[in-house]
């Protein structure tokens, strides 16, 4: 017997067989955060595309979302965003549930601003120290939001690996009239106090997998990027790498004696610096153009890679379409945190 609106709708997930269910003016990714079912998400805004399923059976109630994330031609095919829907009826759901994230606790703390670093004129590094005795657990890849005034937040992924933990690592972007790029950049002092939620997202590291791995960075998505591999490094997977960092000039590789590092101390991992639209005062004689174009250019058959990908939308969507579509790589096999614009989130 379906449940009745009071007590709210179940959800059934396939292939899993999972089930819960989810409260009046819930949405199907907040029901399943709440009671540690681990669905995949990205900006829980509608704006990424990344908790992506399909309805088998059962009717849903679509909320506001970015038709980049879900097309007209996928909504007609049944798929939907959980982050935006509400189940009218129960229902049954096909996604790719995640196991690594779900057994995190979400939590929301302080954190005092312990050193601003500024390695480009438009790029700031925070160090983050929690309150003494205080850790946070999360996967490398994963980010956190920091809760701004009149309950705005902005998202930023941590630099670190879960490791060194010792100092939240965040890479800020400065971003025209962007609310909290603008503080960090012109009064942010050492010793602020910032309040933060997380960890967030599912965008992570699979460690389950011996296949090479391709990482694919547009500018300050080095940041998980970079904590994903000093992850394999520090647990000894030995997987091949291949780091793909794209930007637009020599100095917006902000970072850019440790990956050569890196590749120095690693024999599985190698370092590609792109650039498209290097200065005439770099003196660049490295790879020119778009950073998933370098990644087609060297590779034919992506059918058994993992790819993880993270930088501006534009990048990752183009990127997922032409690996896929271009080069075999299996669907579920491209892993991607897309900075969404700061309408929400990430500014």
């Amino acid at each position: 017997m379906p449940a009745s609106p009071a007590a709210g709708h179940e959800v059934r997930l396939e292939p899993s067989g999972h089930a819960f269910t989810v409260a009046p003016g819930e949405t199907i990714l907040e029901a399943a955060l709440r009671q540690g079912v681990g669905l995949p998400y990205g900006c829980r805004n509608g704006a990424c595309g990344a908790c992506k399923g399909v309805l088998k059976s059962g009717t849903l109630e679509y909320g506001e979302y970015q038709e980049r994330a879900l097309h007209p031609h996928e909504k007609a095919a049944g798929k939907a965003l959980t982050c935006c829907t509400q189940p009218l009826t129960d229902i049954v759901f096909e996604v790719r549930e995640v196991s690594g994230a779900k057994d995190l606790a979400i939590r929301t703390l302080p954190a005092r601003v312990e050193k601003v670093e500024k390695p480009a004129e438009d790029v700031a590094i925070l160090s983050l120290k929690l309150p003494a005795g205080e850790r946070l657990q999360f996967l490398a890849g994963q980010y956190i939001d920091i809760l701004l005034k009149e309950g705005k937040r902005r998202s930023f992924s941590m630099a670190n690996a879960p490791h060194d933990d010792r100092f939240l690592q965040l890479h800020v972007r400065k971003s025209p009239n962007g609310a909290f790029s603008g503080y960090v950049f012109d009064q942010m002092k050492e010793r602020a106090i910032l309040r933060f939620e997380g960890p967030l997202g599912t965008f992570y590291l699979r460690e389950d997998s011996d296949k090479p791995i391709i990482f694919v960075a547009g500018g300050t998505g080095f940041a998980p990027i970079k904590a994903m591999i000093e992850h394999c490094f520090h647990a000894g997977i030995d997987r091949e790498m291949v780091l793909y960092w794209g930007a637009r000039s020599l100095k917006d590789l902000y970072l850019p004696r440790l990956p050569g590092r890196w590749q120095q101390e690693h024999g599985n991992f190698t370092y590609i610096p792109v650039l498209s639209d290097p200065l005439a005062e770099d003196r660049w004689t490295g790879r020119t153009g778009l950073v998933h174009q370098a990644v087609l250019d060297d590779f034919t058959d992506l059918a058994g890679y993992e790819v993880y990908a993270c930088g501006a939308p534009a990048m990752t969507d183009v990127a997922r379409e032409t690996f896929v579509e271009e080069r075999g790589l299996p669907e579920d096999e491209f892993y991607c945190d897309a900075f969404t614009p700061s309408v929400d989130p990430r500014k």
